[in-house]
């Protein structure tokens, strides 16, 4: 079901910018940015892995400097039948983790210094489980492909408010005139972004079911997400953490920010929505 909610939201943002092209089509500034932004997104999606993993001051382990997270992962991904995954360590106090990579074969796991402190043995299974689930499902492609677009029809918006500012009346009717300016600069890029967060909500959804199945036990996924939560709520926000990479974490590290419209811009599903899933589905093993 998530699948085909994922699929019909892609279709969506793709509509939408298909409905801004429309609006803004005789605009060459348009074009441009549209094809810079492919370009940005096209090196985003092949070197993301190792600007987030520096971007957290990731150190990677082996077998030898951390052997019972790295023999967990081994163990876990032959459950997953997937490859070895690169693993990583945040030096952080706040529990948390995320998979990245372009696909299963340059995947990599990492996980912070306080989610090995705060969770025991089965519980960790469970989160592993849950990023190697993201992997499984090459939800980083997804994730990208949405940003992607939704980074379009944004700078397409931008340039759409500069051209309403200077513009000539000529450009107005060329442009669709004034309804169509208006739904480019203020409708379209929050559509965007409110579809991009569903979509990254419904994969949380999958991670969280094949997660686990993966580590064996859903109840172990759902009690490390009762405590993660926890931490998240009450402490304060990853290092470094920023919205760009929320959508990265089993649970969002800016948690304890005060937003407006919560669940709307959330880039995760309710945890305690979550929770009960992973309770059902354990009922139902």
């Amino acid at each position: 079901m998530n699948i085909l909610k994922t699929t019909i939201l892609m279709a969506l943002l793709t509509g939408l910018m298909i409905a801004i092209g429309g609006a803004v089509g005789g605009s060459s500034g348009a074009i441009i940015m549209f094809v810079i932004s492919i370009g940005m997104n096209f090196f985003s999606y092949w070197f993301s892995d190792s600007m987030v993993l520096k971007m957290y001051d990731a150190k990677q382990v082996d077998s030898n400097s951390s052997p019972q997270l790295y023999n967990l992962i081994e163990k876990l991904a032959k459950n997953a039948n997937l490859p070895m995954p690169r693993v990583y360590i945040i030096n952080s106090d706040v529990p948390n983790a995320f998979a990245t990579g372009r696909n299963p074969e340059h995947a990599a796991v990492a996980v912070t210094t306080g989610i090995m402190q705060a969770l025991d043995y089965n519980e960790i299974s469970g989160v592993l489980g849950h990023e190697l689930a993201h992997v499984k499902h090459r939800d980083i492609l997804i994730s990208t492909v949405a940003a992607s677009i939704a980074g379009v029809i944004s700078m397409i918006a931008n340039i759409a408010q500069w051209a309403a500012i200077f513009g000539t009346r000529s450009d107005d009717e060329e442009n669709g005139g004034i309804f169509g300016t208006l739904f480019t600069i203020i409708i379209a890029p929050i559509a965007a972004t409110l579809i991009q967060l569903a979509i990254s909500r419904s994969r949380e959804y999958d991670a969280d079911k094949t997660g686990g199945e993966i580590c064996g036990n859903p109840l172990y996924l759902a009690s490390a997400l009762e405590k993660i939560e926890y931490y998240a709520q009450n402490s304060v926000p990853l290092q470094n953490s920023n919205p760009s990479t929320a959508h990265m974490f089993i649970i969002n590290p800016l948690e304890n920010a005060k937003v407006t419209f919560k669940n709307l811009f959330s880039t995760h599903p309710a945890t305690s929505e979550r929770i009960l899933r992973l309770r059902e589905q354990a009922h139902q093993n």
